[in-house]
């Protein structure tokens, strides 16, 4: 591997190279002050979750008082349904005629293409399946669709945020450190490796390929197999490289001549 010494490169100033050093080191501080806000939620998101898959179907009495933590079945019937514009994207939307019991009072947002979208009339008779204060399915007919938002979504999608976040801090404070050494070394007159730009190859190697990696695990099993998945693959390249680094950055073990005074 080449490397460049401070006489050969007279542009490389050791100032210049130590706010570069600053500047990565408060990016990195300001991104896992950042990915710490999606992380305080977490174990709540996760206590949801495990209480929403243990839920079971409410009994009669439960069902009447409406139970938070068991699923229970609201039948209504259907005063509208119609596609409709929500954001960017185009929704199924149904309301049931008053009077139900909330949450199945709001409006119901069902997939544009699905199956219910075709089936589903004024007038016709739906059942929404609902835990706690949360819509989770709609049904007619026989023919099921479960809506988007669950509480077993909810924890992954914020530990994939913090992770995201944690990993672009990892990324500039091992930035910082180069920045750091190259500075050390150009004021001692040492030889330094020529920084390698943030380019399109490097941005694939440690962003998009754990990322990548994780979309495909995610769905071939779950949301937190795509987690772990990250968390190895990104560990596999961050761990590694800063080994690498800090080895890269010793001196040479100097060999002392016969008679020569250290």
């Amino acid at each position: 591997m080449a490397v460049r010494t401070a006489k050969q490169v007279g542009s490389v100033r050791p100032g210049k190279a130590r706010l570069r050093t600053v500047a990565w080191a408060l990016l990195g501080l300001v991104l896992l002050a950042v990915s710490a806000a999606p992380a305080i939620p977490v174990p709540e998101r996760i206590a949801d979750e495990k209480a929403f898959l243990a839920a079971r179907p409410c009994g009669g009495e439960e069902a009447a008082r409406g139970t938070a933590d068991c699923v229970r079945t609201i039948r209504g019937t259907a005063l509208s349904a119609e596609h409709v514009k929500r954001g960017k994207a185009t929704v199924f939307r149904v309301r049931l005629r008053a009077p139900v019991p909330a949450p199945a009072d709001r409006p119901l947002h069902l997939d544009s293409y699905g199956e219910l979208s075709e089936l589903i009339k004024p007038g016709d008779e739906v059942e929404v399946t609902t835990w706690r204060n949360v819509q989770v399915a709609v049904s007619h007919d026989g023919i099921s669709e479960t809506l988007p938002g669950l509480p077993d979504e909810k924890a992954t999608m914020l530990a994939g945020l913090t992770l995201a976040g944690v990993w672009a801090a990892i990324l500039a404070f091992i930035a910082a450190f180069g920045s750091a050494r190259r500075a050390r070394r150009f004021a001692t007159g040492r030889p330094f490796a020529p920084r390698v730009p943030f380019g399109p190859m490097k941005c694939v190697g440690v962003v998009a390929a754990p990322l990548a990696a994780a979309f495909f695990s995610g769905l071939v099993r779950d949301a937190w197999t795509a987690v772990v998945v990250t968390v190895a693959l990104w560990a596999l390249i961050a761990l590694p490289a800063t080994i690498v680094a800090l080895r890269w950055d010793r001196d040479p073990p100097t060999v002392r001549r016969p008679g020569v005074p250290r």
